[in-house]
């Protein structure tokens, strides 16, 4: 079956990676970005929507260029490493038939590799926005030739901080190009950019958030404290149904630290944050990918745009704070018309993030227990327990020093001294 009005090359490796029909996001996006319309596309992750720029980024990039130099034609920017380097496999795979060009810039590479990068005749260049800011303050980045622009989960980028590096690389950038707008969802702070960059945009929403995993089933296990946690995590990761897990922790440290807890423990696991080498970060997710790995613990950013096939469980060890960032999380799960399992632990100080996430999705999530395991009954010191009545008043100080008793300073009996703590 014919994937679209598509070159013949491009053809060739759609059917050499194994697809067979294009997926709802190709349908809509693919057409009018072959006609050159600015898109403002929403899709979840596992969608199809890197294809859904890529190829038709591709059929037009096999025309001459308009204008010479060695600057690349197509600008893809995302938000994280690991996004940029998945899109550079995707432009790879469907590209091998073809003579063009791509590169990555991110960091955690040495800037003179990228250097040379830049200075080499290029189609499309990936880049995530803060290193591509920093050669472009260097004077290595040639704008002339650009014809397409891609901000791919423009949502998280934005949330991460890289709207004045976005607008700043729009201005630079030709008059006349094509934006290529993709998000996992359309906010207030979308909108304000889409007015200043997009022009009559295609509009295309695909799945919204809270239909789009229906294939992945969300547990709950409700946690008393981080003992209780770490014991529940490494009682389910003795089922060998959860063979490649992500598990999503608050802080980068937290990573460290509870990689080498499960490691402890006998589970083979390693931790995923942005303090690491791409190098390392590249290897790590490798290992993931061959299965060589059973757990991988990350934090939010470092897993962003992470697509590992195969990924049976997720699970939140801390809960996010907001209700989008837990359908990225367990979007990591169930792609791809598989099935998956999405479990949170929730502790006291996190129901009310658990209301939110319910509210959202409009259903009660299952809640489940572990034998021997079970959640402690008695309230946290911190919750208001309800109808508590007011502590008794105190009685009337008599004048004599200590205002809740009457008895005078020397009647009263000798107390031993306290030890007093050291630090």
């Amino acid at each position: 079956m014919p994937f679209m009005k598509l070159d013949q090359n491009i053809q060739k490796a759609i059917q050499a990676l194994g697809y067979t029909s294009p997926t709802p996001i190709q349908l809509k996006a693919i057409p009018p970005a072959l006609e050159g319309h600015d898109i403002l596309a929403s899709a979840q992750t596992g969608t199809g929507k890197t294809a859904a720029f890529v190829l038709p980024i591709l059929q037009h990039l096999l025309t001459a260029p308009t204008v010479k130099g060695h600057g690349p034609r197509t600008l893809i920017l995302t938000p994280t490493r690991e996004l940029a380097m998945q899109v550079s496999e995707v432009i790879k795979g469907l590209s091998r038939f073809t003579s063009l060009k791509s590169g990555a810039i991110v960091g955690g590479v040495p800037y003179p590799q990228q250097e040379r990068l830049l200075r080499q005749p290029l189609d499309i260049l990936v880049a995530t926005p803060g290193r591509f800011m920093d050669h472009v303050r260097r004077c290595l980045v040639d704008f002339s030739r650009i014809e397409k622009l891609v901000l791919d989960e423009a949502d998280r980028m934005l949330d991460m901080g890289f709207v004045d590096e976005v607008e700043s690389i729009v201005k630079m950038l030709p008059k006349k190009h094509q934006t290529l707008f993709f998000s996992a969802t359309f906010n207030k702070g979308i909108d304000r950019i889409v007015a200043k960059i997009l022009k009559n945009p295609v509009r295309i929403e695909i799945a919204p958030m809270k239909d789009g995993n229906k294939r992945i089933k969300q547990q709950v296990y409700k946690a008393d404290n981080l003992d209780h946690k770490q014991a529940l995590l490494s009682e389910l990761l003795k089922s060998d149904e959860l063979s490649k897990v992500i598990v999503f922790v608050s802080t980068k440290r937290s990573t460290e630290t509870l990689a080498k807890f499960l490691i402890y423990k006998g589970h083979s696991s390693a931790a995923l944050n942005g303090d690491m080498r791409q190098s390392a970060r590249s290897r790590i997710v490798k290992e993931l990918h061959d299965s060589k790995l059973k757990v991988l613990v990350a934090t939010n950013v470092a897993a962003r745009g992470l697509d590992v096939k195969g990924v049976t469980h997720v699970i939140n060890f801390d809960l996010p704070a907001d209700v989008e960032e837990y359908i990225h999380r367990i979007g990591r799960t169930g792609r791809q018309d598989a099935d998956g399992i999405a479990i949170s632990f929730v502790d006291n100080k996190d129901r009310s993030k658990l209301v939110k996430i319910e509210q959202f999705l409009g259903k009660s999530i299952e809640k489940l227990i572990i034998k021997n395991l079970e959640p402690s009954s008695k309230p946290q010191a911190f919750i208001k327990a309800p109808g508590r009545s007011m502590p008794p008043r105190r009685e009337k100080s008599k004048g004599y020093g200590n205002r809740s008793s009457s008895v005078p300073f020397h009647k009263r009996p000798k107390q031993k001294e306290r030890p007093r703590a050291s630090y």
